[in-house]
């Protein structure tokens, strides 16, 4: 499997259930931070956990020499039989409006992941509440989440916002012929609940105002339309990274490395040069879709490469 294939559900949940046995910096001017929360100004930032991914390592960095990685990863205190990554969305309350950024696995794609109604109300919010729903991308961890068992969207109330090339990236008759048999679903899956928001979404351009104080950031590579969105009030910022970058440890340390979860290895890796860069030399917030859970903190630079900081 080269580092340009679509995850394979079938695969990938697979190895999944196999592991399933294992068992699953600071203060910042203008911010104040608490466990799986954020006031931004006058903005509150709230994160919710949707579980966490099981994903041996030859799915994840298929094309890293795999007794490399071992033994990276042992350096680095991080399990050798596969990666954990945290699923955190990421809940926006600014003026009006409830931001809700992705909405989780759903119950149909990995059993440790699609926590997120499980946990909402723990969190203090309603899902009725939420009036804008933006997605960093359409991959399953991102957008299966949508309806519930009975097939009726969970946030009916809200509106959907997404990247415009995502969204016609998913729709193309080709992106269906040319993806293998193996990881088919994943384009289905994605149409089957883009299909309920027909009517609903709003698409928008990289560098668009998309919320109020939402600004659509250029990360694609993971997807052709990847987006982050950089979070603005007043002089405080926050980026929700989505899946620009990925894993703890071998993103920030070795960001050159090939990820077997993007679908452009290339422009992954490029754009996750550029992103790491810009966040050290900026000092910026981050919210990390899959940094360990809430995932508030900073880059910084550790010699050639870099290093997450949790708020804390």
């Amino acid at each position: 499997m080269s580092g340009n294939d679509f995850w394979s559900r079938r695969d990938v949940l697979k190895s999944s259930l196999a592991l399933a046995g294992m068992g699953a910096a600071g203060m910042f001017p203008g911010a104040a931070w608490a466990l799986g929360s954020l006031k931004l100004g006058a903005s509150d930032i709230t994160v919710i956990s949707d579980g966490n991914l099981m994903l041996p390592l030859s799915f994840a960095f298929p094309d890293v020499a795999q007794d490399e990685l071992v033994a990276f990863l042992k350096a680095a205190g991080q399990s050798t039989d596969a990666l954990l990554p945290d699923c955190n969305i990421t809940v926006l309350r600014h003026g009006d409006r409830v931001v809700m950024f992705d909405v989780g696995a759903g119950p149909n794609f990995m059993p440790t992941a699609g926590k997120l109604m499980d946990n909402i109300d723990a969190a203090g919010v309603s899902p009725d509440e939420i009036t804008d729903i933006v997605f960093t991308h359409a991959h399953p961890d991102h957008l299966w989440g949508l309806i519930d068992d009975f097939d009726e969207l969970i946030f009916a109330d809200a509106r959907y916002h997404m990247n415009r090339v995502e969204w016609e990236y998913w729709q193309a008759e080709d992106t269906l012929e040319k993806t293998p048999e193996a990881r088919k679903s994943f384009v289905v899956g994605a149409r089957n609940r883009m299909a309920f928001l027909e009517d609903r979404i709003e698409l928008f351009e990289y560098g668009a105002e998309v919320v109020s104080g939402v600004e659509a950031v250029d990360t694609a590579g993971h997807t052709p339309g990847h987006t982050s969105f950089m979070i603005h009030d007043g002089s405080n910022s926050a980026l929700v990274v989505g899946d620009a970058i990925t894993n703890v440890a071998v993103s920030l340390a070795h960001p050159e490395w090939p990820s077997g979860s993007d679908q452009d290895a290339e422009k992954g890796i490029a754009t996750r040069k550029m992103l790491l860069d810009r966040l050290a030399t900026d000092g910026s917030r981050i919210i990390g879709f899959h940094m360990p859970h809430p995932g508030l903190g900073m880059v910084e630079r550790d010699g050639s490469a870099y290093r997450f900081v949790a708020a804390g």
